[in-house]
């Protein structure tokens, strides 16, 4: 069977932007990722309005990628922190490479916002694609692409 010829209703790409896609929702996993867990902090420093950013929220939550934490100050009502999950965590690499080709393409002539580097080395870091066996870096070129266990004819 050819890509042409199998149905995209099952693809996972399609699966994971389906709850990751929007522009908002990965500037608030960016800054999850960057310490930031209150509500107002990620209104004040992403810069959308409480409605969207709660139901993105809402989202995250629903689909476990983010969970919720209680917190009270002193003569304030209870309230929540939003804290990244394992499977919120696994979106890491995703935000690196979108950061990677950003730095590549669309880049801040002053340089980088984030500067991302190993703690025990101080080396930058970067996402590569590999093969599992042999650890070497891929491109496109060195890859063959076929339908998996779940393609299924387009109809």
């Amino acid at each position: 069977m050819e890509w042409l010829e199998v149905s995209t209703e099952n693809c996972t790409v399609q699966r994971t932007l389906d709850v990751v896609g929007e522009k908002w929702t990965l500037l608030i996993l960016r800054d999850a990722f960057n310490g930031v867990r209150r509500f107002d902090d990620f209104r004040r420093h992403v810069g959308l309005s409480e409605a969207v950013l709660a139901g993105r929220l809402r989202k995250l939550v629903a689909a476990g990628i983010l969970r919720t934490e209680p917190y009270r100050e002193a003569g304030s009502r209870t309230r929540y922190e939003y804290r990244l999950t394992r499977k919120g965590r696994d979106l890491w690499p995703v935000l690196v490479a979108l950061r990677q080709w950003g730095e590549a393409y669309v880049a801040d002539p002053e340089g980088p916002v984030l500067d991302i580097r190993h703690s025990a080395c101080a080396a930058p870091v970067r996402v590569v694609v590999e093969c599992a066996d042999e650890h070497v870096a891929l491109t496109p070129a060195d890859v063959t692409v076929l339908p998996g266990p779940s393609a299924r004819p387009r109809a």
